[in-house]
């Protein structure tokens, strides 16, 4: 009996110490916040360098002179490269944005009919485009399109003399892309884009040349990298509750 009366004691008092230490200040403090991570967004300015190549065609008719009449056109090619600048916004899924590029050119070709030598190259170019895209995240599908600007030397020989022409002309472009994000910095891209120049109406006094007009066209693909700067503050985060 006794020995019973001792067990139930035992066991009283260390439910009761067990009690007490549940009730007692915990050491730990609570839990840390961890924000989630940043949505990404393509708003920002940027600026970048992109290396491609470039094919075209040159449609070449010569008005007076002794060999007037359409000269066989020539097929300039060449690699291009350079650097850009842009600002984009994002709304929603849509991306608008605006970007003007800047390259250098070894772009050229060269012909010789009815005993005139002549030729074409290209060795700087530029544009100012609007863009327009799609976005998923962090992948971009975009068309583009504005003005382009290309600084042309056109050359035409004889036995006589030869006569160089140095002509900026203004067109148009127009092509598309994607861009991927690899952070909330840096992004790739390929590209294609059509560039038309228009006419190049010039005169060469070099015999058997006189008034040429010259149709000016362009096809180019490019890859390239861009760095998107965070002017505005952290990106929106998306809340949980």
């Amino acid at each position: 009996m006794v020995r019973k009366i001792l067990m139930s004691t035992v066991v009283l008092f260390g439910a009761m110490s067990v009690a007490a230490a549940a009730d007692l200040p915990t050491q730990k403090g609570p839990p840390v916040y961890a924000p989630p991570p940043p949505i990404f967004t393509w708003t920002g300015v940027y600026i970048g360098g992109q290396l491609g190549y470039e094919w075209g065609h040159a449609g070449t008719f010569v008005a007076t002179g002794p060999s007037t009449g359409p000269f066989p056109g020539m097929n300039p090619s060449g690699v291009v490269g350079g650097g850009h600048v842009g600002y984009n916004y994002q709304f929603g899924q849509f991306v608008a944005g605006l970007e003007g590029d800047v390259n250098g050119a070894g772009y050229g070709a060269s012909n010789t009919f009815g005993g005139v030598g002549y030729s074409t190259s290209e060795y700087i170019n530029g544009s100012v485009r609007g863009r327009l895209g799609v976005a998923w995240d962090r992948a971009l599908i975009y068309a583009t399109g504005g003005a382009a600007f290309g600084d042309f030397t056109n050359s035409f020989g004889t036995a006589t003399g030869t006569n160089s022409l140095n002509t900026t002309r203004v067109g148009w472009t127009v092509g598309g892309g994607v861009e991927y994000a690899l952070d909330n910095n840096w992004s790739l891209r390929a590209e294609y884009r059509y560039t038309d120049y228009g006419r190049l109406n010039e005169y060469s006094p070099t015999a058997l040349v006189g008034a040429v007009s010259q149709h000016e066209t362009d096809n180019r693909v490019q890859a390239g990298f861009s760095y998107k700067f965070d002017l505005g503050g952290p990106a929106p985060v998306a809340a949980k509750y």
